[in-house]
């Protein structure tokens, strides 16, 4: 007659003790920890016996296990580090609200016997998945996925800067698919001919695998401006009779121009007006913007001397050419976008520089002049 080692039958003994409790508990759970902390190590009909334990326990828990912690179908950032173990896994997963259950989630990575399987990488995961669906997400990871923020109200070149020190691409090849670069969006098309991308790089945060290459990641940019500039926005620039590449420009303006949030629309207004009115909008960054990359200062935004508003010969320079420049200077984000579809109704045609990242508005140029000398440093 088949009789199990020594060691086995006090496994089974405690086994049996452990069902009782766990009965008596109703917490199988529990059963399955205790009993896989008293035969670790110890004979294969123990471990059989473990492995049927776990079975019946993972079969009482199917229904958590199929469904997700959340109906939020938000995504949001996990890493797995190298050299993670299952268990810490698991415990971030349940502290980011991903899962319930810790120890489900590692007594069911244990079964299937995929410790081993899951990967080193960042992965974009939703509270609505279920345990099963962020198992196997985790098996496919994605190593090298940077996250990059782009902030409102850079020009192209600073773009190609951040980017380039994030060793995503060089950034010369960058700047060229900003300048030459063939993308058929329906927003590109009323762009004036020979005009480059500036204006169009989405200020977002940026998921980027690998590299992905120059004229890639400008994609990825400009699919994020067509997602944010919706079907809505359009219709309301056609309905001012703006084309986007109008409404973009003036924006890129605003960007720059104004810090108060609250401002953004008031400006804009003031910028629609005067190119209604045929004065030259005198917007100083359109003179930075022309004047550019300083190598004493190392800076593409630099302070402005009063006789430069003059002297600086560009296209962009707003002071001495009427109407809006050539294009964008700067990458406005979507407050910006929406306070030139949405200006403030006003009479204002002025704006000063308070010094604390407010302005002084005006309706007449005598007005103006008395803000000067108000806030003049």
């Amino acid at each position: 007659m088949f009789s199990l080692p020594i060691k086995a039958k006090r496994a089974l003994r405690f086994a049996g003790f452990m069902i009782t409790v766990g009965l008596i508990l109703g917490s199988c759970g529990g059963m399955v920890l205790a009993f896989q902390g008293q035969v670790k190590g110890n004979s294969s009909s123990a471990k059989i016996l473990e492995g049927f334990l776990l079975d019946v326990y993972l079969w009482a828990k199917k229904d958590e296990i199929q469904a997700p912690a959340s109906a939020d179908a938000s995504e949001g950032s996990f890493t797995v580090r190298s050299g993670d173990t299952a268990a810490s896994i698991a415990s971030r997963l349940q502290s980011q609200g991903l899962i319930r259950d810790a120890n489900l989630f590692r007594q069911v990575v244990k079964s299937r016997d995929l410790g081993e399987r899951l990967e080193a990488g960042e992965y974009r995961l939703r509270r609505n998945m279920t345990m099963d669906e962020i198992i196997a997400a985790l098996q496919h990871g994605q190593p090298g996925v940077l996250k990059v923020t782009v902030r409102e109200g850079l020009r192209a070149e600073e773009v190609a800067e951040l980017l380039g020190k994030q060793g995503l691409m060089d950034q010369k090849e960058f700047l060229r698919a900003v300048a030459t670069g063939r993308y058929d969006y329906p927003f590109l098309r009323d762009r004036p001919a020979g005009s480059s991308l500036e204006g169009y790089l989405f200020p977002d945060t940026y998921h980027i695998a690998g590299r992905p290459g120059a004229e890639a990641l400008v994609g990825m940019m400009l699919e994020g401006f067509g997602q944010r500039f919706t079907p809505a926005m359009r219709q309301q620039a056609a309905e001012r009779k703006l084309t986007i590449h109008q409404v973009v420009t003036v924006a890129s303006l605003v960007e720059r121009e104004a810090q108060a949030a609250s401002e953004r629309p008031i400006i804009a207004a003031i910028y629609l007006k005067r190119w209604a009115a045929g004065m030259p909008l005198e917007a100083d960054a359109t003179v930075q913007y022309a004047i550019g990359y300083r190598p004493e200062t190392k800076l593409w935004w630099n302070p402005l001397q009063l006789s430069e508003l003059r002297t600086v010969q560009s296209p962009y320079n707003t002071y001495l050419n009427p109407g809006l420049p050539p294009g964008p200077i700067c990458s406005p984000g979507l407050a910006s976008l929406q306070a030139v579809l949405q200006p403030a109704k006003t009479d204002f045609l002025y704006y000063y520089a308070k010094g604390d990242g407010t302005h002084a508005f005006a309706r007449s140029f005598e007005e103006h002049l008395e803000n000067q000398k108000k806030y003049q440093k």
